[in-house]
């Protein structure tokens, strides 16, 4: 697997001392890291940079050589936290006369670990791009260590990179070998050692870090120039037979797709409720019995795969105007072996368009929607995965606050949750848009950064690739309530930043927009609403679908952001319209599914699209041909081959979308050792990165090029299961520990929150109740009835009937019941 380091000789000490470094007094912050203990002496940051003489980039790998603070040259003493510890040099090596101890005697928090110095004399130097695989020697007598990398970026300084290995207790010497991931743009040296983060010790011996040799073969384009630059969307020959707004990939394969009514007032009088089962291997779809209107449900996965539906459409407003959407309180869960609905017990309240976030252990828990009143509802909702329903209300921390519709809830690494800012409809919460909600300690506080926070209507918000980096990107949105064109802002957060805020990313690309005369090129600030965001097996993420108004003026632009570079890359665009109510998601070959589209005539796009990314116009792909289990455990070590080399491989959680909003979809990297053919893959340790449940497991060669995925299935070991109180929490380092943000503490317990009944954006006085004529007009609509007549014509509404006495818009100024007729477009 590794060339084994030769045995140690004597080599004599350095006939210089670095200057002594002060130890740090360690805060009592619950997050706080010490990165490296002591600061770093300005004369050593002078050095430049020196190549590497050998092909082990480790200096004094084996301790041998004696260094200052009791440390052996090259290696300093790291950590934080609350804890009692001692570092020691000890006989009894795997080779040579000396090894590394560290134990803890006492943890509350926090870890240690003996780090290569942090210096540009000792810190082995990387190229960025390139891999490295690490190697050393070890016996321990906890199983609560990692080995962990830090990074120095040339601006930014040092920075934890990530955690890459779980080592199993080991009474004797045994080895561990990892590869790094590719080393990012900025950085030009690393540091590594392991963290015990566990009370017991971790003896360590013999460290080796080579770089790996590149075997990138040349791509071969299997499609024309323009293809294998920008991928290729084919419109399927089958229609989607239901009006489906709701997407779940699930772990056999197929796609749920569920409709409900599917926004169909005389379906949903007909008590006519839709959902499909698609299988992407054969093209073909099976109607599914739905037992209630789920369209504008909550869904998530949960850890045994099967597929948790909360609330859904109680009723739809009435002609009137007096009563709005309204939510029921019923949950389902599909079954994705037998195709099944069951019911489970009911929520505390209703929740049309909940948000559902999947915790560390398995529990879901839901915010916002409307209630069965059409209020906006306050309540909290969490399901216990141990007793497989939704818990009472008193059993469930409350803030009493109104989150509103769709609120993206993202998971972070600690089990807080980052509120992205967004949502669906309107405008966004008060306040800066976006917040982190710690449950435990059930206090809110506010996040800044957020461009034009009320504009980011059916925005969409994805934790970038991979999970452990806790970056954020939210990308364009609107607003139904004002109608502006929607916008081309992108937001980008570090949640591993102490006071994390968002800064403004590069600006979304320009297509084409049918403003009702066919497609015209983008200009000025226009960009789009109604976002569809994909994590791919490469590591970016594909941008697709959306429109410039509220359920009118579809967009035509598709792009690929990478988020090394930060930067968005055009490529081709689906050539079908996706504005409200589409879904694009990853399919298990690599592929992308685009469904729907529901303008505000009530119309519905049944055809499908498929979109082959680039990565699969490069020829050959490597193929997984075996996974020795697909039953995994947090910090496990799984074995699988390949047919030929491989670069990464990562965990992607499957799709469970609509609105824009998928908050539980996650790109989990999983650091390799690599032997031949056989790769060994580390799982996180920690269960807020990869929450329980079935992932798409996929390799990728140097070209990025995915294998198709195989199922595997994460859940936490016993030991896990039992969480004894004094167990060691998942290594955690430094990050979001120091809000500055406003903190809001429970408020005052409420029934609910006062939410408009045109909360949708639709004026019900005109037309059948799936119809959405705009309360507000694109801006550059004229407010005159003939220029207002003239955008529906435009638009495909054709004749609408005036519900009632009232005509708001003035659609109806000659009194006959209909909008928009010829004397209601020329009367003066």
């Amino acid at each position: 697997m590794f060339s084994r380091p030769a045995p140690k000789s004597s080599r004599p000490a350095l006939k210089f001392r670095r200057p002594g470094r002060p130890v740090r007094p360690v805060r009592p912050r619950r997050r706080t890291a010490l990165l490296a203990v002591g600061a770093l002496t300005s004369g050593l940051l002078l050095i430049a940079p020196q190549p590497a003489s050998a092909a082990n980039l480790v200096k004094n790998p084996g301790f041998e050589t004696a260094g200052t603070d009791d440390m052996p040259y090259c290696w300093e003493k790291s950590g934080w936290g609350d804890n009692d510890f001692t570092f020691s040099t000890v006989g009894g090596a795997h080779s040579g006369s000396k090894a590394m101890k560290v134990e803890l005697t006492r943890r509350t928090e926090g870890d240690r670990k003996a780090l290569i110095t942090e210096s540009a004399e000792c810190a082995p130097v990387v190229s960025v791009g390139k891999q490295y695989d690490l190697g050393l020697w070890y016996k321990s007598t906890t199983p609560d260590t990692s080995l962990t990398l830090f990074r120095h970026d040339t601006t930014a300084g040092w920075q934890y990179w990530t955690d890459l290995k779980t080592l199993p207790i080991s009474g004797s010497w045994a080895e561990a070998t990892v590869r790094t991931p590719e080393v990012p743009a900025g950085t030009d040296r690393i540091t590594w050692g392991v963290s015990v983060y566990g009370t017991g010790s971790v003896t360590t011996d013999d460290y080796t870090m080579d770089q790996v040799a590149d075997a990138i073969p040349d791509p071969v384009c299997t499609g024309t120039a323009e293809e294998c630059a920008n991928g290729k969307w084919d419109v399927l020959p089958t229609q989607n037979p239901v009006r489906s707004m709701h997407s779940v990939v699930l772990n056999n394969g197929k796609v749920l797709l569920i409709a409900g009514s599917g926004n169909s007032e005389e379906m949903f009088n007909a008590g006519t409720f839709t959902s499909a089962v698609y299988d992407p291997v054969n093209g073909t779809y099976k109607q599914i019995p739905t037992p209630k209107d789920m369209f504008c449900s909550g869904h998530v996965q949960l850890q045994d795969g099967r597929v948790l539906v909360m609330s859904g459409n109680k009723g739809y407003p009435s002609a009137d105007g007096t009563i709005g959407y309204q939510g029921y309180k019923d949950s389902y869960i599909f079954d994705p072996v037998t195709e099944t609905y069951s019911k489970t017990n009911d929520m505390n309240d209703g929740h049309w368009y909940p948000s559902a976030t999947i915790l560390g252990n398995g529990d879901v828990i839901s915010f916002g929607g409307l209630k069965e009143d059409s209020t906006g509802s306050v309540t909290a909702e969490r399901w216990s995965a141990a007793e497989n329903k939704w818990l009472p209300l008193w059993q469930v921390n409350q803030t009493w606050s109104y989150w509103g519709l769709y609120p993206s809830m993202v998971l972070m690494q600690d089990g807080r949750l980052f509120y992205t800012g967004s949502h669906t409809f309107g405008n966004n919460i008060p306040g800066t848009g976006s917040a982190i909600y710690d449950y435990d300690a059930n206090t809110t506080t506010e996040v800044p950064g957020l461009q034009r926070k009320d504009e980011r209507d059916q925005s969409a918000s994805v934790l970038l690739p991979p999970a452990q980096d806790q970056k954020v990107l939210t990308i364009g949105g609107g607003n139904i309530d004002s109608n502006p064109d929607a916008n081309r802002l992108t937001d980008i957060i570090d949640l591993k930043s102490a006071n994390p805020a968002y800064v403004a990313g590069p600006p979304l690309p320009q297509g084409t927009v049918d403003l009702g005369n066919g497609k015209i090129p983008q200009t000025g600030a226009q960009g789009k609403m109604y976002v569809s965001a994909v994590l791919l097996p490469d590591g970016k993420v594909l941008e697709t679908g959306g429109a410039l108004h509220n359920r009118a003026n579809p967009v035509y632009e598709s792009s690929i952001f990478d988020p090394a570079s930060e930067t968005f890359d055009p490529v081709a665009a689906d050539p079908e319209a996706r504005g409200y109510h589409s879904s694009a998601f990853l399919l298990p070959d690599g592929r992308v599914m685009a469904t729907g589209d529901n303008p505000g005539n009530g119309s519905w796009n049944h055809n499908v699209s498929i979109y082959t990314p680039p990565y699969l116009l490069k020829g050959a792909r490597p193929t997984i041909t075996s996974v020795i289990d697909n039953e995994w455990t947090y910090g496990d070590t799984q074995r699988i081959t390949v047919d030929r080399p491989i670069a990464k491989a990562e965990l992607i959680r499957p799709a469970a979308v609509t609105h824009s909003s998928d908050p539980n979809q996650r790109f989990v990297d999983l650091p390799l050792s690599v032997d031949g053919n056989n790769v060994d893959l580390n799982v996180t340790s920690n269960p807020n990165l990869a929450p329980p449940g079935w992932y798409m497991l996929f390799a990728v060669d140097a070209n990025g090029v995915p294998s198709v995925a195989k199922w595997v299935h994460l859940q936490g070991p016993s030991a896990m299961a039992a969480a004894a109180e004094d167990a060691p929490s998942a290594h955690e380092h430094s990050f979001a520990d120091s809000l500055e943000g406003k903190v809001k503490k429970p408020g005052k317990k409420r029934a609910s929150a006062k939410v408009s009944t045109t909360v949708a954006g639709c004026d019900r006085h005109y037309g059948s109740v799936n119809v959405c004529v705009p309360t507000v007009f694109p801006d550059e609509v004229k407010k005159t009835t003939a220029a207002r007549c003239a955008w529906l014509k435009e638009n495909d509404y054709g004749r609408l009937k005036i519900n009632g006495k009232d005509d708001p818009l003035r659609l109806d100024r000659d009194k006959d019941g209909l909008a928009c007729g010829k004397g209601d477009v020329t009367r003066r």
